[in-house]
């Protein structure tokens, strides 16, 4: 399949063809021990959470690691890009077209600096805001038309270096709410799998 059939609604997924629904659920963050824990790999941490709880075990392949799972009769991949941030668009592409998922079955998960801490927000369009990580995935895709779950990360705090604030790691007032945001994520994605995104932002957007 060509990456323009694809882009511009190939419905190989669709409910009448007999086929399993796929979903591909992208968590963006950074490889390396570096990274673990920090604010801009948001992304990766919710995905382990997800994959811990369902007991599911992360196998690593091309662009990254991957896993799966089913729910409802969907076929949810959950895919952490091992591309480094600035390049995550490259691994969404290749595993989009490789598994024939649908454009808008794809979400990205993803930190925001203009966001609260701990706010969630899916928005199925709109600009990278800044985010190079969802700058390439536009690039790689040749659209702003996507869903991406943006987690708040802003802080109050005055005068601190955006890069060092974004690569740091949670304070110790932010740490024990991550938890609860987790388990939001999860309820976001099952949403999103069964009831589509904009059910799905109607329902959680705001909370």
């Amino acid at each position: 399949m060509s990456f323009l059939n694809w882009l511009f609604g190939n419905k190989t997924t669709d409910s009448n063809s007999g086929e399993v629904k796929k979903y591909l659920i992208v968590g963006l963050g950074n490889i390396g021990a570096a990274y673990d824990g920090t604010r801009h790999n948001i992304g990766f941490d919710a995905l382990n959470a997800f994959a811990s709880k369902k007991e599911l075990s992360f196998e690593e392949l091309r662009y990254g690691a991957m896993t799966k799972t089913r729910f409802k009769g969907r076929l949810i991949y959950l895919h952490k890009p091992s591309t480094f941030m600035n390049n995550s668009g490259k691994a969404v592409r290749y595993w989009a077209l490789k598994e024939n998922i649908p454009l808008e079955n794809i979400l990205i998960i993803t930190d925001d600096l203009n966001l609260p801490f701990g706010t969630l927000r899916l928005k199925t369009k709109g600009s990278d805001g800044g985010h190079n990580g969802l700058k390439d995935i536009q690039a790689q895709l040749n659209t702003q038309n996507y869903a991406r779950l943006r987690f708040g990360i802003h802080s109050e705090e005055k005068g601190y270096d955006t890069v060092d604030f974004v690569l740091g790691k949670w304070s110790t007032q932010e740490q024990p709410l991550l938890k609860e945001r987790y388990e939001m994520i999860e309820k976001i994605i099952y949403s999103f799998v069964t009831q589509g995104a904009q059910n799905t932002m109607n329902q959680f957007n705001g909370k």
